[in-house]
């Protein structure tokens, strides 16, 4: 017999992803925003979490395997001005998931970039 999920009794992952710090690097290519994990946060780094939140579409389609997660809705989302880039996870799926308004939940292995500008600060 399968047993109900007591949400109630999950941890709030977007909690432990607000654990975050930035400082100013200078690169050759100029100054950059790195961030500074918690030693709290770095120990999810390659574990399995779970994340309740909006899908954020980054292509027109909406139909895709690549996505950002957010953990506020599409209107008051990172790329809004309303929240930091802590609030926010770059997903990528090997199945495409439908864009709806509603909040999902996701399930997938974390790992924290603090040296790759080309992707986004949490990746699932």
């Amino acid at each position: 017999m399968i047993a109900p999920v007591l949400r109630a009794q999950e941890l709030n992952f977007w909690q432990v992803l607000a654990e975050v710090g930035f400082k100013k690097t200078q690169l050759a290519t100029g100054e950059m925003e790195v961030p500074v994990f918690s030693n709290h946060l770095k120990t999810y780094n390659g574990k399995k979490i779970k994340l309740k939140g909006f899908v954020i579409p980054v292509s027109e389609t909406g139909d895709e395997s690549k996505f950002m997660l957010s953990s506020l809705p599409f209107n008051v989302c990172y790329f809004c001005g309303a929240a930091g880039p802590e609030t926010i996870v770059e997903v990528e799926t090997n199945q495409k998931v439908k864009f709806t308004s509603a909040a999902i939940w996701m399930e997938g292995i974390l790992y924290l970039n603090e040296k790759d500008p080309d992707h986004h600060i949490y990746i699932l």
